[in-house]
């Protein structure tokens, strides 16, 4: 935990970096370049984090992410596993599985609509589409490096197959999945935002929309500031957690 503190502490330069051009270049120009500077987006949040609308919406967002990810884990973890155990298998759902990882989750917004309605059902199918095809890949990728010899210890020890997933395969690929999970994890962030432009009246990204509306531009900034800080934790904490399963 320590080295990852102070692993964090060197990024402090590069975010003061970024902060001292954003001040300047909204600052170097007159006009409604104003509206959207540091000192006025972070009062703005410091107002919206004491009101607790933006905690409450923070909330929600996070919820969503849990469920979505959850719901991609269930489906990735196990097609994984079987896609890793079976070359055929590789071999005839792999080039499908590719094509419908190209294909934008955004896309699929109206069709979800359409058959899940607005609201959070909809949300969640699209984050669980988004976040699925990394954990696939790298729990597949995790099965095929395992170790010839390992699986012959297991055959010697007349290991059941359950067995031999359960006590060989799984420890094996744990890196892996966690690795899918950081990717997914990046994924469904990015993709939530325009999700909770869809017709919902809670989340983050129903808070920019509200923003906008209101011609609030410091409060959308600050929205903004709250989205990328809690996806770079986020992305942190998941390095923290490969790492010490790692060691």
């Amino acid at each position: 935990m320590k080295r990852s503190i102070v692993h964090l502490s060197w990024s402090l330069p590069g975010f003061a970096v970024l902060i001292t051009i954003w001040w300047l270049v909204t600052n170097a120009s007159d006009g409604m370049a104003t509206l959207f500077s540091p000192e006025q987006a972070f009062i703005s949040l410091w107002v919206m984090f004491h009101q607790g609308l933006l905690i409450q919406n923070i909330i929600v967002s996070l919820s969503r992410v849990a469920i979505g990810l959850g719901f991609a884990l269930l489906i990735g973890v196990p097609i994984g596993l079987m896609i890793g155990c079976s070359a055929v298998l590789e071999r005839i759902t792999m080039p499908a599985m590719q094509f419908l990882r190209m294909v934008s989750p955004i896309s699929w917004m109206p069709i979800a609509v359409m058959m899940l309605g607005i609201g959070d059902h909809s949300i969640w199918f699209l984050l669980a589409f988004a976040a699925v095809w990394p954990i696939i890949l790298n729990t597949a990728s995790g099965v095929k490096q395992l170790p010839p010899g390992w699986t012959m210890l297991a055959k010697s020890l007349s290991a059941t197959p359950v067995e031999w997933l359960w006590y060989i395969v799984v420890p094996a690929v744990r890196i892996h999945v966690l690795t899918g999970i950081r990717l997914s994890i990046g994924v469904l962030w990015i993709v939530l935002v325009p999700c909770e432009m869809l017709g919902v009246n809670s989340g983050l990204g129903y808070a920019i929309l509200d923003a906008r509306d209101r011609l609030d531009y410091p409060a959308l900034m600050a929205v903004i500031i709250t989205i990328g800080f809690i996806g770079f934790v986020m992305d942190w904490l998941s390095r923290i957690l490969i790492s010490h399963t790692r060691h």
